[in-house]
């Protein structure tokens, strides 16, 4: 069992940054697979980035060059930080794991792009 707790969402200007944190209830460094998705209103969940164990990152191609996802294994926390936000940007952000064959999700945290 893993539990995950999102927070730094917000409400942010366009072209502003936010920092995500997703803590774990547990050692990530074991953890194989943790990536973040997001979810905007009316719309399907969505996958944004993926940090693998061994430090290795994938991102979707909309925030390709603008987000960054990273990992702290002695605090049990990765991290997303995104820069130049767009509105297209707003919506519920909810980190996961992949351990074996299950998966953890946060209770999300809310990132809204407005002016």
């Amino acid at each position: 069992q893993v539990q995950l707790v999102e927070s730094g969402g917000g409400l942010v200007q366009p072209g502003g940054s936010l920092r995500l944190s997703c803590a774990a209830s547990r050692s990530i460094a074991r953890i194989n697979v943790m990536d973040w998705y997001r979810q905007a209103p009316g719309k399907q969940r969505e996958w944004v980035a993926v940090i693998y164990s061994g430090g290795s990152t994938l991102y979707a191609d909309p925030v390709k060059g603008r987000f960054t996802i990273s990992r702290d294994n002695a605090k049990n926390t990765i991290y997303l930080q995104m820069n130049s936000l767009k509105p297209e940007d707003t919506a519920v952000y909810y980190c996961h794991g992949l351990v074996i064959a299950n998966d953890y999700w946060g209770q999300g945290t809310q990132v809204t792009v407005s002016s």
